[in-house]
């Protein structure tokens, strides 16, 4: 009985066979794959990131650095003031100076202009230019120029005068001014002239606020009986502030 031969076809079958090159160049791109990646994971652990400490020397040496270029830069530039030995001291004058209330300053002012102002101060309005030519219109056009501090009410107030048609009158200028504002945020029919007064709002607007108001029964004609022309300066005789 002779011994089985193996078959050529059984030894070209198997891909790991010696005789097979192409098996061989399989394990060689195998094994050369795995070094490959060895090396990768060598290289990322043999270099962490930075850690927090390395950021905060850093840091630290930036900001000594800082600190020594200043140094540097006032050593440079260091200056000296030398004062001779004889020097003397000089005095200097100066002139001496008062402080004046808001209100004092208006009464001593004693003119229509500043009785405007002196409202728009107890009302706590913006005391500006456009705000007094609208409170100096409003006084010409209900007790004239000539004669504003008539019966000391400039704007025919019946608040607090005694008189409800606002014909009554005030012990002195200086209360009227009170009563005027007190009146102007104690009526919600006059809203919209505080509103405009407190935004210091074109003068057309306050204006067009004073006639639909109920101040004034005739509400001015609308506008009609009121002028835009610049109101002269006028100071109250003695005894009225």
């Amino acid at each position: 009985m002779t011994s089985p031969t193996p078959s050529y076809r059984a030894v070209r079958a198997s891909p790991l066979a010696l005789g097979n090159g192409r098996g061989l160049r399989t394990l060689l791109a195998l094994a050369a794959s795995a070094v490959v990646l060895a090396t990768c994971a060598a290289s990322v652990l043999a270099f962490p990131p930075a850690s927090r400490a390395d950021d905060v020397r850093a840091a630290d040496v930036r900001a000594a650095q800082a600190l020594a270029n200043l140094d540097k830069y006032v050593a440079e530039n260091a200056q000296t003031i030398e004062v001779p030995a004889d020097a003397t001291v000089v005095h200097a004058s100066r002139d001496a100076f008062t402080v004046t209330s808001g209100h004092a300053m208006y009464a001593a002012g004693g003119t229509n202009h500043d009785w405007a102002k002196l409202v728009l101060l107890y009302a706590k309005f913006p005391v500006t230019d456009s705000n007094v030519a609208v409170f100096t219109r409003w006084m010409r056009q209900e007790n004239g120029t000539d004669d504003w501090w008539n019966r000391n009410n400039p704007l025919n107030n019946g608040w607090g005068s005694g008189g409800g048609s606002g014909l009554g009158s005030y012990a002195n200028l200086d209360i009227a001014a009170q009563n005027a504002a007190k009146a102007l945020h104690g009526n919600p029919g006059y809203a919209a002239i505080v509103a405009g007064f407190e935004s210091s709002a074109p003068t057309a607007q306050i204006e067009q606020a004073i006639w639909a108001s109920p101040w004034a029964t005739s509400h001015y004609a609308n506008g009609a009986h009121w002028s835009q022309a610049p109101v002269d300066v006028v100071k109250s005789p003695g005894g009225t502030w």
